[in-house]
């Protein structure tokens, strides 16, 4: 993984062109990964007060619906289920955000998927697999390390800081897996992130 200090810097129009394994890539999707709790949410919040385009992450939206329709796919019911949603909404992102022409910022994408499953050993299909490999983000990746004194848990996240750091090691191992580099994000104020972000993104 790359260590601080990382820089680097992308054009602002990115272009993939489209081939048999991979979907075409119109823009920068930029993801950020990691562990619970780890501050990309925070970060996306802020991006959109910036005007920035951001998706949505899949697996708070997932337990949101899930609970306020009495489902059971649910990580602390079935974790399987939850899981096979979080396919379904990740590659419905893709697909509906891979459409603009400037930067989308995700929070997490079809890969986290695959991290999770290999984290609570569930059965990989696949298809999952194929998603992985042909729905292409930008190739450098923003990872969000373990922070234990900004880690809280809530009624949808209800891991303890051990599990976040456990979660954390299999999206590292999975985005490198799937051919990524990782660029890791400084623990400092949201502002900074933002800016250190930012500064990497756009010329």
């Amino acid at each position: 993984m790359c260590q601080m200090p990382c820089q680097f810097s992308w054009p602002y129009t990115h272009y993939f062109t489209q081939t048999k394994n991979k979907e075409k890539i119109l823009n920068k999707l930029i993801v950020f990964t990691g562990g619970p709790g780890a501050g990309k949410t925070s970060v996306i919040e802020q991006l959109k007060t910036q005007g920035f385009i951001c998706a949505p992450e899949t697996g708070r939206h997932v337990i949101q619906t899930q609970v306020a329709n009495h489902g059971s796919a649910l990580p602390w019911n079935n974790k399987q289920a939850f899981r096979d949603e979080m396919t379904k909404e990740e590659v419905g992102n893709y697909r509906a955000f891979n459409v603009h022409q400037a930067e989308v910022f995700f929070d997490r994408s079809i890969v986290d998927v695959y991290g999770y499953s290999k984290l609570e050993q569930l059965p990989i299909s696949d298809e999952l697999i194929t998603h992985c490999q042909t729905l292409r983000y930008h190739s450098q990746v923003f990872i969000f390390p373990p922070w234990a004194s900004i880690f809280s848990n809530d009624e949808e996240r209800k891991q303890d800081f051990s599990e976040a750091v456990a979660t954390y090691q299999q999206m590292v191992d999975a985005y490198h897996k799937f051919g990524y580099q990782l660029i890791e994000v400084p623990k400092m104020s949201v502002e900074d992130r933002v800016a250190f972000i930012l500064d990497s993104v756009i010329e």
